[in-house]
């Protein structure tokens, strides 16, 4: 064979870039594709969408990959990925504009550049879709999806906003399952039947669309299964479980006027009088939200007394938040804080915010490139606390999760290894105003209940507020935007879990498993150009 010849021949095997190697008429527009699978991407989660779209969201995106090169599929994965991060992550603007000093070209523009960031990895899930083309597709695209899933949950000090898994937050038999796998293993079966249903659609044997068919019942069914056994046998252990009373606070304060120091007697008043009229029974538990203090409570003074006081008078525990500071020689750090009031009215144990926000309560990298202080003017280098250790409350204990801690997976885990009994998510999401972000931040939270299978407890400023039982299922809730509170009899279920106790083994189980497949996908692909 001459060089023209191994040439052609080479162009050839390069061009039959499909993902299952099987040709087929049913061939939408790429990018069409590309943009419909980022539509039904940002439908399967809320605030406007329904996590069924989620088993479904991604067979347009493969089907369009079929017959690409590397290069057009990762364009049409940024594409994919860029529709999906800015049906999501649109509220950053209105974060950004309203209270970060930006103007709104500015505001759209830095939304945009997170999300081109987030669509990096899809762009790389579609490389790797045609990589894996003749490589086992069928498991290698799954475990690329939740592979590179997991990566970004946890490079740059992780970002697991709506990660795929989240999206079934409703559906209480589906996502049991993660007390054993975490959110990775949901995602990986979401993918795998994404995978399926392509091959039912694009096959043309009727023995492997039959074998799909039956592959997917059979996912359903053991994964449905899994779950309604489960779900049973922790409704029985809660049932069995000592219960304490605990009412969550909604003050419902304008994030505008919350640090106008004018203003700080009627913020007190307005929690206050709210826990007054949801009070608890006597050694009940009163939950207000992150920063609801609008001073620093460590300091002694009329305001903190009258806290302190009500605590005593009521012979009820409080939680609380408030930003506090430490001295030091180097100058004064901040931290975003939570204080455990006793019936006594004494200050019983203090939690410092572990994992902070970047760009919201630090700014990364400030000291090697200080020319980064001047993108973010006006952000306050908090420093983060010692570590996820629970605080001690009348022989039991309590994990904090302050606002964003509520959407990693290891914080709950790293709780309920050192014996907390549930789970208290203090957040502020005022920050958010009327869009999608409370009602995406309240479905994260619903999987550290069940990954842990302790109650959680979610005090939110403007809402939304809510107590989540171990099996997941949100009991009570508030709306967005009201002045209220709930109050409910929390079980203090103690059950261990494989999830609580190994950790992200699936995670790391499918990162190795894919790097493996590379290896072979690689050398298969230089034996076959070594034969041409």
């Amino acid at each position: 064979m001459n060089a023209a010849s191994k040439r052609s021949a080479f162009e050839k095997v390069k061009a039959d870039n499909t993902v299952s190697g099987t040709p087929s008429a049913f061939n939408p527009g790429p990018l069409f594709g590309a943009v419909l699978t980022g539509v039904l991407l940002f439908l399967s989660f809320p605030k406007f969408g329904c996590g069924v779209i989620a088993w479904v969201a991604l067979v347009p995106l493969i089907i369009s990959l079929r017959g690409k090169g590397t290069r057009e599929a990762m364009i049409l994965g940024f594409t994919a990925g860029l529709v999906f991060h800015v049906g999501i992550l649109y509220w950053i603007t209105y974060v950004v504009v309203k209270y970060g000093s930006l103007s709104p070209p500015l505001g759209v523009a830095a939304m945009l550049l997170l999300c081109a960031y987030l669509s990096l990895y899809t762009a790389f899930f579609t490389a790797g879709c045609v990589f894996f083309r003749h490589c086992a597709p069928l498991i290698a695209v799954p475990l690329l999806w939740t592979g590179l899933e997991f990566i970004r949950g946890w490079i740059f000090t992780g970002f697991p906003w709506e990660a795929l898994a989240y999206s079934q937050y409703r559906c209480l038999p589906l996502i049991q399952i993660v007390d054993v796998t975490g959110p990775a293993g949901l995602t990986f079966l979401i993918v795998l039947v994404n995978m399926l249903l392509f091959q039912v659609l694009t096959t043309k044997l009727a023995s492997m669309r039959f074998a799909s068919i039956v592959a997917i019942a059979v996912v359903f069914s053991l994964l449905a299964g899994y779950g309604l056994w489960r779900l049973g046998v922790v409704r029985n252990g809660i049932a069995k479980s000592a219960s304490i009373p605990v009412s969550l606070i909604q003050g419902n304060i304008d994030q505008n006027l919350k640090w106008n120091p004018r203003y700080q007697r009627n913020t007190v008043d307005a929690y206050l009088s709210q826990s007054e009229r949801h009070l608890p029974a006597a050694g009940g538990v009163i939950v207000w939200p992150e920063t609801a203090v609008p001073f620093y409570f460590q300091d002694d003074g009329p305001l903190q007394r009258r806290i302190l006081a009500f605590a005593r008078d009521h012979r009820v525990w409080m939680i609380l938040g408030s930003p506090t500071y430490a001295d030091r020689a180097l100058g004064t750090n901040f931290a975003n804080s939570a204080f455990l009031v006793d019936p006594a009215g004494r200050i019983a144990g203090r939690y410092d915010k572990v994992h902070l926000v970047p760009y919201g309560e630090y700014v990364p990298l400030r000291r090697y490139f200080p020319f980064i202080s001047k993108l973010a003017v006006g952000v306050g280098d908090f420093r983060p606390g010692r570590g996820y250790v629970p605080l001690p409350m009348n022989g039991h204990r309590l994990g904090i999760l302050i606002c964003y801690e509520g959407i990693f997976p290891a914080a709950g885990t790293d709780y309920k290894r050192r014996g907390a009994e549930m789970l208290v998510n203090i957040t502020n999401d005022a920050w958010f105003g009327p869009t999608s972000a409370p009602y995406q931040h309240l479905s994260m939270t619903v999987f550290r209940a069940v990954e842990t299978r302790m109650y959680l407890c979610r005090a939110a400023n403007t809402g939304i507020s809510a107590f989540i039982s171990p099996t997941g299922k949100i009991t009570k809730k508030t709306g967005i935007f009201q002045r209220s509170g709930l109050s409910g009899e929390v079980r203090l279920f103690q059950k261990k879990t494989i999830y609580s106790t190994y950790g992200d083994f699936f995670a790391y189980s499918s990162i190795i498993v894919l790097l493996g497949m590379t290896i072979v996908a690689w050398m298969r692909r230089k034996h076959e150009r070594d034969r041409i």
